[in-house]
C-alpha cells in the first residue's frame, strides 16, 4: 500500500484524504466502511494493476458500488510457532509430487487454510492517483540540483496540495492512538509519534517496520532539513532505537533508520526497519540513513538544499510530466 503499509504501506504512503483498511480472514472490513463482512463479494474485478513473484504481492484495480478500490495482496511469513510447525508436517498438509530424482523431491504443499492467510489492504474509495501509485509502470532517474528541485519538484508539491489529513488525525489521537508504540511530547520542535508501518503484521519480528511521524508541522522532506532540525533528528534518533529495544527487544545494531527522497507523504517521518528486511524503499536512490543525514548537516547546514539528490518517477507521476518538458527533453 506497500505500503499502511510505500507499503504508510500505511502509514504507508497515502496522499488523499481516504480511509485506508486492513483485511484479513477473521477481521474483515466491508469495502463501504460501514460494516464487517467476511468476504470480498461486494468486489468486481477490474484490472491486475501490479504483480511480484519474488516480493510475492498482487495489487488489483476494481469496483464497489460504482465506485474505485484498489486492493493489496501480500503473502505473509511462515510462522515459527513449533505448534504451528508440527501441523504443518502432519496429515492435513496434502503433497501433489513434481519431481522425483534419486534422494531429491519436489512438491506442490496445500497447508491447513487457517496457516495460509494473505494479508489484504484495501483502499476505498480509490482515487485515480492511487490507481496511478499501484500500476505497473517504466522508471525514470533524476539527478535532482538545487536549481530542478526549486525550479520544478517544489512548485510541484505545492500545486499538488497533497493530502496529510491522516498524519494530523494520527498526531491528534483521532486515529490509530492504539497503534502508537511510543510519543515523545515534551517539545513541540523535537517530539514525534513512533507506530507501525501498515507494511508489517507485528508477528514477525524480522520483518519489524515502524515510522516515526514528527510533530511540528511544515517539515515536508529532506530538503528543508537544516542545521535548525539537528535536536528533533537526533530526538528521534535515540529514543526511536530504545522505545525499539524496549518493546520488541531488537537492539540498535540490528535496525536500520532512514529517510525516504522523494517521499511518499510530505510531513517529516523516519523508518526504521530490521536489517533482515528487504524493505521496499532501501534502494541508494531513495534512502538515506538517518545517521548520515545528522552527520552532514553537521558539516554543513545547508547541506540538503545544495547538494543533488538522486530519485526515480514513474512515467504516469506528474512530477514526471513536468520534468518531461525540462529535464527529459
Amino acid at each position: 500500500m506497500a505500503s499502511k503499509n510505500e507499503s504508510r504501506t500505511h502509514v504507508d504512503d497515502v496522499q488523499a484524504k481516504k480511509p485506508k483498511l486492513e483485511i484479513s480472514d477473521n477481521e474483515a472490513l466491508d469495502l463501504t466502511g460501514k460494516s464487517s463482512l467476511k468476504s470480498f463479494k461486494a468486489f468486481d474485478f477490474t484490472e491486475v494493476l501490479n504483480e511480484d513473484a519474488k516480493q510475492k504481492f498482487l495489487f488489483l484495480h476494481g469496483k464497489s458500488e460504482n465506485k474505485d478500490a484498489v486492493v493489496l495482496l501480500e503473502k505473509t511469513p511462515f510462522s515459527t510457532d513449533i505448534n504451528t510447525i508440527k501441523k504443518i508436517l502432519s496429515s492435513e498438509t496434502h503433497l501433489k509430487e513434481t519431481l522425483k530424482n534419486d534422494i531429491y523431491g519436489t512438491y506442490e504443499a496445500t497447508i491447513p487454510a487457517e496457516l495460509n492467510s494473505v494479508k489484504a489492504t484495501v483502499i476505498y474509495p480509490a482515487t485515480e492517483k492511487h490507481i496511478t501509485k499501484y500500476k505497473e509502470q517504466e522508471m525514470f532517474v533524476v539527478y535532482e540540483t538545487e536549481d530542478l528541485y526549486n525550479s520544478v519538484t517544489l512548485p510541484h508539491i505545492e500545486s499538488q496540495k497533497f493530502s496529510v489529513q491522516w498524519v494530523y488525525n494520527i498526531l491528534d489521537k483521532k486515529c490509530e492512538s492504539d497503534r502508537i508504540v511510543f510519543e515523545d511530547c515534551s517539545s513541540e520542535d523535537t517530539g514525534f509519534i513512533l507506530l507501525p508501518d501498515m507494511k508489517w503484521d507485528r508477528k514477525d519480528i524480522n520483518s519489524l517496520y515502524l515510522q516515526a511521524i514528527v510533530h511540528k508541522h511544515g517539515i515536508k522532506s529532506l530538503r528543508d532539513l537544516d542545521q535548525s532540525h539537528l535536536p528533533l533528528l537526533k530526538n528521534i534518533l535515540k529514543k526511536s532505537l530504545e522505545a525499539v529495544k524496549e518493546k520488541f527487544g531488537v537492539s540498535k545494531d540490528k535496525l536500520r533508520v532512514y529517510i525516504h527522497y522523494l517521499p511518499s507523504y510530505y510531513h517529516l517521518h523516519v523508518h526504521i526497519t530490521h536489517v533482515k528486511l528487504e524493505a521496499p524503499g532501501f534502494e541508494a536512490d531513495h534512502a538515506h540513513l538517518l545517521s548520515d543525514v545528522i552527520e552532514n548537516i553537521e558539516l554543513c547546514s545547508d547541506y540538503y538544499k545544495q547538494r543533488t539528490l538522486t530519485y526515480k518517477v514513474r512515467e504516469q507521476d506528474e512530477l514526471y510530466k513536468r520534468l518531461k518538458d525540462t529535464y527529459f527533453c
